[in-house]
């Protein structure tokens, strides 16, 4: 199959994907118990202002038109009346987005930086105190949830060591540079202000890394089955009786296809990311939009909580459908298995 048929397949999929995604979350918080009108206006409001409200909300229709308003909504820039800001849902996603984005993106990078490294040293090492170290410590990272990792990281590199900000995007008096992306790091890039650029890099480390932890260690691990496994076949063999060089060996022969398993997994580590954003952004008092949500959540904010659980569904599609491209690339079998 084409790379670019391949490409396009995994895009229709996608797209099926959040339709139904859509679906379920619009109907699933629409049968939730409770008056969303009644309790965004308080126990005392009079009847009549509940029943104007529910029908500014459209909430006496029935489901599928409620649907239909939204959804058509989405496309013209109205995604509903935020019943915790009392604004367009839209300016909420505008505001809060960029933080998480930016959260996601640094764990992400970090994942990758640390796992690829680890898993490939601890398989070359097989069974060496090397090894054995990297597996120990990947085991504690898998067992150990993300927020006590952001605990146990505040208390000791932030109010122990005082190395790291363990609050908020920036410090107190490094003014935000001009909106672009709304990502601190590129924005600050974009504009020349590097003292931005750095100040945000150092609010995301312990972030990042809380989120980043349980997932690179998982990785690692695959990562290292996969080249103990790659190491000792009979095309890796051979190329070491040819006398190649063992940077040759490791990088296009050991490493590459010992990626795929890892990368595969990749993309559900993603969601995990995803998921565990909400407590992080809590204990750190990040100002994305996971804590938008449950302060959402908090008031029945029925518009808020749909565009959260969407574009959570979103961010891992489009992280699903890269992994995919690229297991596709390194393993071009795989796009075969997608045209059966």
């Amino acid at each position: 199959m084409s790379t670019f048929k391949f490409v396009g397949k995994r895009l229709a999929y996608s797209i099926i994907s959040l339709i139904g995604l859509s679906v379920l979350v619009f109907v699933l918080a629409r049968v939730l118990p409770g008056n969303p009108a009644r309790a965004a206006l308080g126990p005392n409001a009079p009847p009549e202002a509940v029943q104007a409200l529910m029908q500014q909300l459209h909430l006496n229709e029935p489901l599928y038109i409620q649907y239909w308003y939204w959804i058509s909504g989405i496309f013209t820039g109205n995604w509903g009346l935020s019943l915790y800001t009392h604004r367009n849902v839209l300016l909420d996603v505008e505001q809060f987005f960029p933080a998480t984005l930016e959260l996601i993106i640094m764990a992400g990078i970090i994942d990758l930086l640390l796992a690829i490294p680890l898993g490939l040293l601890a398989g070359k090492m097989e069974n060496t105190y090397v090894d054995n170290i990297i597996r120990v410590l990947t085991y504690i990272g898998i067992a150990i949830p993300s927020f006590v990792v952001a605990i146990f990281l505040q208390l000791i590199f932030g109010y122990g060591l005082h190395l790291f900000p363990i609050i908020g995007e920036l410090s107190p008096g490094v003014t935000p540079p001009p909106r672009i992306t709304g990502l601190y790091v590129i924005d600050g890039l974009l504009t020349g202000e590097f003292n931005v650029v750095v100040d945000a890099i150092w609010h995301l480390i312990l972030p990042s890394f809380s989120l980043a932890l349980g997932p690179l260690a998982q990785e690692a691990r695959i990562l290292r089955s996969a080249v103990v496994e790659n190491k000792n076949s009979d095309f890796t063999l051979s190329e070491i009786s040819h006398g190649l060089p063992d940077s040759i060996i490791t990088t296009k022969y050991l490493l590459k296809p010992s990626l795929i398993p890892m990368i595969t997994i990749y993309a559900l580590d993603i969601s995990s990311i995803i998921a565990n954003a909400f407590l992080i952004e809590f204990i750190f008092n990040w100002p994305g939009i996971s804590r938008y949500g449950l302060n959402a959540m908090l008031s029945k904010d029925l518009n808020g909580i749909i565009a959260v659980v969407m574009i959570a569904g979103v961010l891992f599609v489009i992280a699903n459908t890269l992994v995919d491209v690229i297991v596709g690339y390194l393993d071009p079998r795989s796009r075969e298995e997608v045209s059966d």
